[in-house]
């Protein structure tokens, strides 16, 4: 690890930009999948889904729903050998992204701790879910695909399901162990097969990682995420011959990647080629995902609201932060009217001398919708 790097702010947000493929999208998802590790998935769908929110930024020539069909098909299921990427939840959280086929073996040792786990979501079966287990495991052999439809035998899971099947909450539950994988989707339903009918088998008998080696992984993962990031006191020694220390005026100490460390001496050294392109950016964005990142160098307090009771929300249930040039300008709260194909507004509040009709216009014809 190199001495600490100081930087003004104006070189740190021209740098994370470029870093985060703002400023030069990529050619395709699997590449974006490369570079940033993974793209975080959420089925709700205001104005586009998160994940697609994500890539069309990222993507050149992106449309709604190309991650889906790069993980799973389109009308054809994709077939093992031909996968190339897969969805699972991140470690030690229920968060739910696309990963590539990379990250499978530093998948497995939270997928065994889960199954030992007291927890109604991801945690061990009950008697219940045990005995149901058995028997879908059973059936996806014999008929391949299924949803939870295919076993609903009219009994409910516990109350952390509210009114979720019994047989739902068990194929949640095999999904989080490893047992079973999403084969394909129709819409938000998830279809399950088991992992040697979705994934290639030399994955599935990749040696498994070391402790530390997944350690390092998940830390580099965070950086490969978001690239400019503060590090815990433990994660550092994790990672700190792949990483640069870097001060900026008002913020913690952050860290990039090395590998990083041209686009770092690029926007130091020539501003005048930075980019003054407007972006609605997705919540989840990897930009804007540190909140104190987000606040202290970028100067945006800003939180997604969508679980936020509606008396206490500042900006709006699923409001999309405006990132003009090199500044975060305000935010627009769109909804995709989809039976009036129609891109409505429901509030906005941008810094005087911007506008982000342009970028709505972008959003509608993304969603294909006219414009608001």
């Amino acid at each position: 690890m190199g001495p600490v790097l100081h930087i003004s702010p104006s070189v740190a947000r021209r740098f994370h930009r470029r870093a985060v493929l703002l400023d030069a999208p990529a050619p395709n998802v699997a590449a974006v999948l490369a570079h940033h590790g993974y793209v975080q998935i959420d089925p709700i769908n205001v104005c586009g889904r998160m994940h697609d929110l994500i890539a069309r930024n990222r993507v050149a020539g992106y449309h709604e729903g190309d991650l889906m069909r790069h993980l799973h098909g389109d009308d054809v299921p994709l077939m093992p050998h031909q996968r190339v990427a897969f969805e699972h939840h991140l470690p030690s959280t229920g968060i739910l992204v696309a990963f590539g086929l990379e990250a499978w073996p530093h998948l497995q040792a939270e997928m065994r701790a889960r199954t030992k786990r007291s927890s109604a979501w991801s945690g061990r079966l009950s008697k219940r879910e045990t005995a149901l287990a058995e028997g879908i495991l059973a059936e996806m052999r014999e008929r391949g695909p299924l949803n939870s439809d295919a076993f609903n035998d009219g009994r409910r899971a516990k109350s952390v399901w509210g009114k979720a099947t019994l047989a739902k909450s068990t194929l949640q539950k095999m999904f989080f162990h490893g047992r079973v994988l999403i084969s394909r989707r129709e819409g938000n339903r998830r279809f399950y097969d088991l992992p040697e009918r979705v994934l290639p088998s030399s994955v599935l008998a990749s040696p498994e990682p070391s402790k530390k080696e997944t350690a390092r992984w998940s830390v580099l993962l965070k950086l490969r995420q978001r690239r400019l990031v503060p590090l815990k006191r433990a994660e550092l020694p994790l990672v700190e011959d792949q990483v640069q220390p870097v001060q900026i005026p008002d913020c913690p100490l952050l860290y990039c990647l090395r590998d990083d460390l041209p686009l770092l001496d690029a926007a130091a050294s020539n501003p005048a080629t930075s980019s003054a392109s407007m972006h609605l950016l997705a919540p989840l964005d990897p930009l804007i995902y540190d909140r104190v990142v987000t606040s202290r160098l970028w100067g945006f307090d800003y939180t997604w609201e969508v679980y936020t009771p509606p008396q206490k929300r500042v900006r709006g249930y699923y409001a999309l932060p405006l990132l003009a040039g090199h500044e975060i300008v305000g935010h627009v709260d769109p909804k995709a009217e989809r039976s009036l194909r129609k891109l409505t507004v429901i509030s906005r509040r941008i810094r005087r001398g911007h506008s982000a009709k342009g970028e709505l216009a972008r959003l509608a014809i993304f969603l294909g919708l006219r414009d608001c």
